[in-house]
Parts: structure tokens; sequence; C-alpha cells
């Protein structure tokens, strides 16, 4: 089975942006060491890792716990992530924003 380490260290670079964590907030949160997370991130060292360290590091960013190792199987992608509430949010907020244009404009 193919692992796809690049796609999996940029899920978790997306998610830590998308979330404003570093590294060491998910490393703290994760119970996952600060080395690992680096290594995952930066695709340092591609070795097996343990199951529970890709679950824990999922959960910490607020995914499903098997949403890394989907990831690194090329099962989804990021781009299929659960959406966290903040981004939820701005995007709720934009569509809102065009439906008030849109009725401003309709009224002139």
């Amino acid at each position: 089975m193919s692992q796809d380490w690049t796609a999996l260290g940029r899920a978790i670079t997306d998610r830590l942006e998308e979330q404003g964590m570093t590294m060491t907030d998910l490393a703290n949160k994760s119970g996952v060491s600060l080395t690992t997370v680096r290594e995952l991130v930066h695709v340092l060292n591609t070795r097996k890792r343990n199951p529970r360290t890709l679950a824990a590091l999922s959960e910490a960013l607020s995914w499903p716990s098997d949403h890394l190792t989907k990831v690194l199987r090329g099962q989804t992608n990021a781009a299929e992530a659960p959406k966290s509430e903040i981004t939820a949010l701005r995007e709720e907020v934009r569509e809102l924003r065009n439906r008030v244009t849109a009725l401003e404009q309709a009224g002139r």
C-alpha cells in the first residue's frame, strides 16, 4: 500500500494554520513528541508510525481519529476534512454578505 507522506505533512500544516496552532501546541495537545510532529510536517522520517500517534494528532486537530491515517493512505485529502467551526462561520458570513448585497441592489 502506498503512503503519501507529503499529503500528510500538508494536511497537518494547513490545519495548524487554520486553527492558529503551532507545532508545539499540537505536540502538547496530542501528547505526541514535538520531534515526531516536526518529522511528519516536514516529511523528515517516513518510518512506520504507531496508529495511535496519527489518531492522537487527528483528534488534537479536531478531526475524526482515523483522518490522518486516511490521508496517508490516499483515501481522503485535507480538502475533504470536516471544516472547522471558524471556517464554516467565515463561509456563512460571506454568503450572508452576498445576499445582503443582492437585496440592496434589487431595492435600488
